[in-house]
């Protein structure tokens, strides 16, 4: 049982050259060095996978901030198209509106002059309703303050004790504007407080 034992030992054991005096077998082969070779180079080579992954951030980052530059420009082009198309749309219907600024001036002069009759006073109506849906207002009430942008001061008829301040005293012709923008200042008389 001992013979197997030892046959195995003896298949293990390496034999060295008799007829090389350097002991060059015991030597490390071919095989061995491009095997140490290969172990250098991975660790050497994990020095540029660092390299490529600090290039890969660094140009995620430029492509990230390039993209949130222009997601800001995108925005506030929208911005400024949608402003755009605001201004257009108040310009013409400031440009429809404003020529009928004199048409309801004749309506009220012939208020004026008594009952409208029943066919004139319903396109009156109508007018009126289409104005005021297209965004034109009426302004201008005896009583109101002055105020230069709102209103023109056609004559100044003295001062009146009722008032504290510069007041539309008369209104000769109502204002009109669309928003904050005046298509026409009413056209008024006033009064001034009394000077004590």
């Amino acid at each position: 049982m001992a013979e197997p034992q030892q046959q195995l030992d003896d298949d293990v054991v390496t034999e060295t050259d008799p007829t090389d005096p350097t002991g060059a077998a015991d030597a490390p082969g071919e095989d061995e060095t491009l095997l140490d070779e290969d172990v250098a180079s991975e660790t050497s080579g994990l020095e540029e996978p660092e390299a490529d992954l600090v290039q890969v951030q660094q140009a995620l980052t430029e492509r990230t901030t390039d993209l949130q530059r222009l997601q800001a420009e995108y925005v506030n082009y929208k911005r400024r198209v949608e402003r755009d198309r605001e201004l257009v749309r108040e310009n013409a219907t400031y440009a429809a509106l404003a020529p009928i600024v004199d048409v309801l001036d004749a309506i009220d002069r012939a208020r004026e002059h008594g009952d409208l009759d029943d066919g004139f006073q319903a396109v009156t109506d109508q007018l009126e309703r289409v104005v005021a849906n297209a965004g034109l207002v009426k302004y201008g009430e005896p009583g109101d303050a002055f105020d230069p942008r709102l209103h023109e001061a056609l004559s100044h008829i003295g001062e009146d004790p009722d008032v504290e301040v510069t007041t539309c005293k008369v209104i000769a012709k109502a204002g009109y504007r669309i928003g904050e923008r005046v298509v026409r200042a009413a056209q008024v008389l006033v009064v001034d407080p009394v000077h004590g």
